[in-house]
């Protein structure tokens, strides 16, 4: 048997399917003008990107978008509860009702949380910024699927190399302090 369950081999879907691929991403850019323009600011956009990532467990994308969100200023703190975004204050009405689309467009088969994450949304965003939302959670599960489905591997950071210790004995700087 020739699976990946025997071999680990997987086929690329981005390699494999090129032009799809770009398809795929001229979406993304499209989907990444048209929450600009609805006002999203890139920090929201990124708890979408990962709440939708998280729920797929896509650990690529996860790691792409932790770092894209700390980039545009989030917190590790936020970033470390965003799984439990219900349960904490950290998050504002506007992200909290963009999380709640984004869960619901993952899972589309869950009427009533659509129906609970559209009230939400429609107190605190208008219609250009409910479409964006949805857009940018439509577009992150595409990527997911592919990444998933292609196993695109998250790797370990080159070690940096640590600069070489001060022996204790070394003495201190003229402009250190103690």
């Amino acid at each position: 048997m020739n699976d990946d369950v025997t071999d680990g081999r997987r086929v690329y879907l981005d390699k494999q399917s090129p032009a799809a691929y770009r398809a795929l991403v001229h979406t993304a850019d499209a989907v990444r003008a048209t929450a600009a323009e609805a006002g999203l600011d890139r920090i929201l956009v990124e708890l979408v990107n990962l709440r939708v990532s998280q729920i797929n467990g896509c650990a690529y994308c996860l790691d792409v978008h932790t770092r894209a969100a700390l980039r545009a200023g989030e917190t590790t703190r936020r970033l470390g509860v965003l799984p439990a975004w219900r349960d904490t204050e950290l998050f504002t009405a506007r992200e909290r009702a963009a999380l709640a689309l984004a869960e619901a467009t993952t899972d589309p088969a869950d009427g009533l949380a659509q129906g609970r994450a559209y009230g939400e949304a429609r107190a605190v965003l208008n219609d250009e910024e409910i479409s964006a939302v949805i857009w940018v959670a439509i577009t992150i599960n595409a990527f997911n699927r592919v990444s998933i489905l292609s196993r695109h591997p998250v790797r370990a950071a080159a070690p940096v190399a640590a600069p070489d210790p001060v022996p204790a004995s070394a003495p201190l700087p003229a402009d250190a302090t103690a």
